[in-house]
Order: C-alpha cells, then structure tokens, then sequence
C-alpha cells in the first residue's frame, strides 16, 4: 500500500464515512481499522478511550505509514483529537455531529441528536448547540443499543425492526422535522430509520463532510506523492480488527465492500 488513507471506529459504523470518502477518492489505497474488542466506546471511560485509541491509532500509522488518519467515531471524536494530534505528524480529521446543517435545514426549528450516551454528555456536543443551533429547540437521545443493533445488521443482515421502533419512540414522539445521526453505525440502519420516522424527518449525517474535508487535505498536503500509482482503475482495502475472531458474515460483507485482506491487530489495550 503506498500512503493509505487510514479510517478508524469501534467497529463498521466507519465504513459509512470510508464509502463516502472512496466516493470522492475512488483510485485510493484505504485502512480501514475497527476496535471491535472494546466495543461500544459510548459507555467506555474517557481515559480508557483515549489511551486505547491512540496506541492502536499510532501503532497502525507507523506500520502502514499512513497519510492520513479519519477518527470516524464521534464519542472518540469528542475526546481523542488533542491527544492524537500531539502524537502523530499527519493530518488526523475527526466526526463533528451535523448540528450545524440541521439547524439551517429545519424549517420548524425542533432538531434532534441521536447519538451515543458518550457524545450525548459532552461538552463539545453542547457547545455546538449553543454556537450552530441557539434558535433551535434541540432534543438529545443518547443509545448504545443502535450500535449493536448495526453491528448485528451488517453481521447477519437481519435486524429487529420492532425492537428498533420500540427504542425510536422518544425520538417519534418528540416532533422533530430534522435529525441528526450522531454515531457513524446509524447511516447503517437509515433505511430502517426512515422507515420508523417517516418521509416528515430528513436524517443528516456527516459523511459527505467528512470526504470533503480529507480531499481538500491531501490536495494541499506534503503527504501524498502524486503520481501515475493513483490512477489505478482501483484501490486496494486492508482492514485490521482487534477482536479474538469476526463472524463469517462480516468478513463476508467486507469481502463485499473490497478488503483484500483481514488481519487482527492486539494492542496492550486489547482485551
């Protein structure tokens, strides 16, 4: 691999934002790292987060030299950026929850975040309320269970769609006409949340943003080498997990997505 892109998450919910960032940058070689043996982060504590996520991070940055690193997890997001930033010398970008879109969006102004109870309780998270969404009435809904729920999704592909409408219902009941998705496994379950809430609420996420971001980065950086290896008809995918084992049907859909290989990574944050 020569210089990938690297995408790290607690488990697939990253494979939301790389399918958005491969769009933008489809002759790229990409990373994708998920720390499947800690999942969900939202109930981890913060220092447990942060120090577990900056040695795998760091640990695969070296070993693929990588020229860029996405957090693609909001509830690491919220609290790893500053730590990473300070260890590492490549560009790192991060997930911020799409309240500032949401707010421009709504025409009744009642938006709503569905996240992790992680990012629901940080001080970031409402500090973008207060900046992007003060004329909004804002409702916030922390699950761990979506996550499981998308991991389980993609594993399987099965889902338990009144189990889903069942947790979903503070969220119906609250009127919204815009909500955000907070958590990079919820674009996995859009269907199913769409078919929940109806056409009446619009779900935003941050994907797109996101692949943006990385784009004008590599454009601008010292990081790529720009040359002919780019213009491949197609990239080459490695994924690193760091669970004990994956299930046949996730390795199945990552079969699908293009990885070339599956590797599992330990770290001395590993369980």
């Amino acid at each position: 691999m020569s210089q990938p892109i690297l995408v790290f998450d607690s488990g697939i919910g990253g494979l939301s934002v790389l399918a958005e960032i491969r769009k933008r940058l489809p002759h790229h070689d990409y990373c994708y790292v998920f720390d499947n043996a800690r999942l969900p982060y939202g109930e981890l504590e913060e220092q447990e987060l942060v120090s577990g996520c900056v040695s795998l991070i760091s640990q695969l940055v070296e070993r693929t030299h990588a020229a860029i690193v996405v957090v693609a997890c909001n509830t690491a997001s919220t609290v790893v950026l500053p730590a990473l930033r300070a260890k590492l010398h490549i560009p790192v970008v991060g997930v911020v929850p799409a309240i500032k879109p949401a707010a421009l969006l709504s025409k009744s102004k009642r938006i709503g975040l569905l996240a992790t109870p992680g990012t629901v309780k940080r001080h970031y998270t409402h500090e973008l309320i207060s900046q992007f969404a003060d004329d909004c009435h804002v409702e916030l809904f922390g699950c761990s269970e979506l996550v499981m729920m998308a991991e389980q999704k993609i594993a399987t592909g099965q889902l338990d769609i009144a189990r889903l409408t069942q947790i979903l219902s503070p969220v119906v009941d609250a009127n919204l006409d815009v909500l955000v998705l907070g958590c990079t496994h919820f674009p996995m379950l859009r269907d199913e949340l769409q078919q929940v809430f109806g056409q009446g609420v619009t779900l935003l996420d941050s994907g797109e943003a996101i692949a943006k971001r990385v784009d004008a980065l590599l454009a601008h950086g010292k990081n790529v080498s720009h040359n002919s290896e780019y213009e491949r008809n197609s990239s080459l995918m490695q994924g690193f997990y760091t669970k004990a084992e994956i299930s046949e049907g996730l390795a199945a859909t990552l079969a699908d997505c293009g990885f070339s290989t599956l590797e599992r990574i330990t770290t001395i944050n590993t369980k």
